[in-house]
């Protein structure tokens, strides 16, 4: 690519040095968002989709005990993936909902009737989007991000959660680990995304809801981004998540400071060799 150099004359300086300041600054304060920006994005789909009416409906069929219900429903599926994973024994991610939820109700000593049964798994397959989610893409596919959701459920669950959503047509991939029968963080879930985009892992922003996501992203090669709406600690790992932010439209602030430290500091370079009289490439 022929590299663009910027006469110092045809820069207004206040505009340069108060940049370059906000840049320098955003770098100190936050390394990650002086590395260059991704190309594209992958995003987990229970950072997207959002859960609460799953759960408010645990509380009415069992009322006082329905968070209790959903975290230990919720923990089991996820329990149940990596089982799965590491003995070998795949089963849908809709089976591993249903075996999660049926244990949860167990453990708590309460009893399930086949219609409530059905309308909480009903509820589970009909989830949409988290209000800020679709204008947030939006912005980030106006900025140029290539967009997929690289996520546990079956397509079929997917397609249904997008159309719910009414998120069709804002993602290049659709990418469901069913495909590959394994979940996350095996590394050939991870690798769908690298395989679909035609990118290194290291061009990918992975787009985490949980920690542990963040910390399996990020050993398999990707720029991880962890969207934390619960607000919990880091995972105590030896990796985790470059950004941390508590919703999408933060998420799309910090992709677009990365962008932009990034510009100011091509300008900056280009800016002091001119000024010595060299040249950039």
């Amino acid at each position: 690519m022929k590299s663009v150099t910027l006469h110092p004359l045809a820069l207004d300086r206040r505009r340069l040095l108060g940049a370059g300041a906000a840049a320098l600054l955003v770098a100190g304060q936050c390394p990650a968002l002086a590395a260059p920006r991704p190309k594209a994005l992958a995003f987990d789909g229970f950072a997207l989709f959002d859960l609460r009416p799953v759960f408010a409906q645990a509380e009415e069929i069992f009322p006082g005990k329905g968070a209790a219900l959903s975290a230990a429903w919720r923990s089991h599926i996820f329990e149940y993936t990596w089982l799965r994973v590491a003995a070998g024994r795949y089963a849908p991610f809709e089976a591993c909902i249903a075996g999660a939820l049926d244990f949860a109700v167990a453990s708590l000593g309460l009893t399930l009737d086949a219609p409530d049964r059905a309308r909480l798994l009903g509820a589970f397959a009909a989830i949409g989007a988290f209000p800020d989610v679709a204008p947030t893409l939006g912005a980030l596919r106006r900025a140029g991000y290539r967009l997929a959701v690289l996520t546990n459920p079956t397509r079929a669950f997917l397609d249904r959660a997008l159309a719910n959503s009414g998120l069709d047509g804002l993602f290049e991939h659709v990418l469901s680990t069913d495909t590959a029968r394994t979940y996350r963080p095996a590394r050939e879930a991870y690798a769908l995304g690298t395989e679909a985009f035609g990118l290194p892992a290291g061009d990918i922003g992975f787009v985490a809801s949980a920690g542990w996501d963040a910390a399996g992203a990020r050993w398999f090669g990707y720029r991880s981004y962890w969207l934390n709406r619960p607000g919990l600690p880091p995972e105590g790992l030896d990796a985790g998540a470059e950004v941390t932010v508590p919703g999408m439209s933060a998420l799309a602030t910090a992709l677009l400071a990365q962008a932009q430290v990034a510009r100011v500091g091509r300008t900056m370079i280009s800016f002091t060799s001119t000024s010595s009289g060299c040249s950039t490439a």
